[in-house]
């Protein structure tokens, strides 16, 4: 069980961070010759096309996850609708992404207005809906390797050409968002040949208008739930731009999330890893089984950002070769740990969506994208853009914990999450990390040396219990 937890977390997580890393290491060499100014514009640019990238599948990915579980040898009918239907929406879902960006488009790269609003809006248009029903079809069938190394490649793929456009043919921004656009065309359509020929799954054009609406009546709702992550990662970017913060600053911000956006995309590989297993637990009523996936998995998620953030000073000074962006340490700490939330997350809203129970997810995920929203801009007018690290801290801690309040969830909970206990637990090794960040690096490597022995520890015997209960 925690073998296949961890091996398919490592195959959708680890190996598309494969490029990830290498693209960090990138860093040192791209750095040079981009300013704050490129950073802010291509955040900018990265928070407003967030802004409606939920819309792109309607929240449909539970209607192909409950009829993939519920009707084994049915779903592909419904998958074809569905399909064919999100082919013909992302016309409309492309124009409204692409005038929302012309209106948006900071004045430092308004000269390029057209070439970004083409370059993010074409890959939607050819393969959206093919790598989306892709995805999901090797997710739910337990077959990471195919998703991860199309990932992989694809990353490869953007590191090179990050590197040509930005060093050598001194791009700028403008280099990021080529090397986006090729990469995402070509590991989208990867997969039309195995989805469309090997698998069958053609899209259906005319498709049942009936049975489109009662999915959406399903689906819709989970939208604003989507939408959360939006309002939690990206918008506090889209706010100080509204609120006039200079551009640079925006870039500083931006440098600040370089590390948290790998243990982000290590918390999304987690999900698709786990989500699976939890459904069949679920299905099979192992209630205590669901339970130790989560606890285990909230303890690796310790383990990794506690030692990333003690050391971040140093990572930072290492990658990211200009020294107003590398003084952006303090506030990855404050984002990386809280990523913390996701494990328990997992524990309680997945349950919810599991009962489709869709409606009240919008009381924990978008009350927290919500009221991130709404705090960055009371507080960065006031505080400065340092102030949305701390608003995301707060917000995702209320949607990690949130749900095991709810009393939709106490009707369908059978097993203790202690969640006030994991969330202090998150509030102390902030705090702790903050503090130790700044110590000599004989002393962090001490405590580094002992946080591995004593996980390395607790996973063999975690292992040899595994063991005596399989005998």
């Amino acid at each position: 069980m925690f073998k296949k937890l961890f091996s398919h977390t490592a195959i959708y997580g680890l190996a598309p961070q494969i490029s990830r890393i290498a693209g960090v290491f990138a860093l040192p060499i791209i750095t040079k010759h981009l300013s704050e100014i490129d950073f802010g514009v291509y955040g900018v640019i990265t928070a407003i096309a967030g802004s409606v990238a939920v819309l792109a599948n309607l929240g449909l990915n539970i209607i192909l996850s409950n009829t993939f579980f519920k009707a084994k040898f049915q779903y592909k009918w419904a998958w074809r609708q569905i399909y064919g239907f999100l082919i013909l929406w992302n016309l409309p879902f492309s124009l409204i992404l692409g005038s929302l960006l012309y209106f948006f488009i900071p004045q430092e790269a308004s000269h390029n207005s057209i070439p970004i609003i083409l370059l993010n809006v074409i890959p939607i248009v050819l393969f959206g809906p093919t790598a989306i029903i892709g995805a999901m079809y090797y997710q739910l069938s337990q077959k990471p390797f195919q998703v991860a190394i199309r990932s992989a490649l694809s990353g490869l793929i953007t590191i090179g050409l990050n590197i040509l456009f930005i060093s050598h043919f001194d791009m700028g921004y403008m280099g990021w968002f080529w090397s986006v656009c090729v990469s995402t065309i070509l590991n989208q359509a990867s997969y039309w040949w195995p989805l469309n020929q090997k698998l069958g799954l053609t899209p259906i054009f005319n498709f049942k208008f009936r049975y489109i609406l009662s999915s959406l009546k399903i689906s819709l709702p989970t939208v604003p739930h989507y939408y959360s992550s939006y309002l939690l990662d990206t918008s506090d970017r889209l706010v100080m731009k509204i609120l006039g913060v200079n551009t640079g600053d925006i870039g500083k911000y931006n440098a600040a999330y370089t590390v948290a956006n790998l243990v982000q995309k290590v918390g999304v590989a987690a999900g698709q890893a786990i989500g699976p297993m939890l459904n069949q637990a679920y299905v099979k009523k192992e209630e205590a089984v669901a339970r130790k996936l989560i606890f285990v998995l909230q303890c690796v998620f310790f383990i990794i950002t506690f030692q990333l953030s003690i050391w971040l000073k140093e990572i930072f000074s290492f990658l990211i070769r200009n020294p107003q962006l590398s003084e952006a340490y303090p506030l990855g700490i404050i984002i990386i740990m809280a990523y913390n939330y996701r494990p328990m997350y997992f524990g309680a809203n997945y349950r919810l969506m599991y009962n489709e129970k869709t409606k009240v997810l919008l009381k924990v995920t978008f009350l927290a994208g919500v009221g991130n929203l709404l705090l960055n801009l009371l507080l960065i007018k006031y505080f400065g853009f340092q102030a949305a690290a701390y608003t995301t801290f707060a917000a995702l801690m209320y949607m990690g914990y949130a749900g095991y309040f709810l009393k939709e969830y106490k009707r369908i909970a059978t097993l203790k999450y202690y969640p006030i206990f994991w969330l202090f637990f998150t509030v102390f090794l902030t705090l702790l990390a903050r503090f130790c960040v700044e110590l000599s690096i004989w002393i962090k490597f001490f405590i580094s040396l002992c946080v591995t022995v004593v996980s390395l520890v607790s996973y063999c015997r975690l292992r040899l219990y595994e063991k005596k209960r399989s005998y």
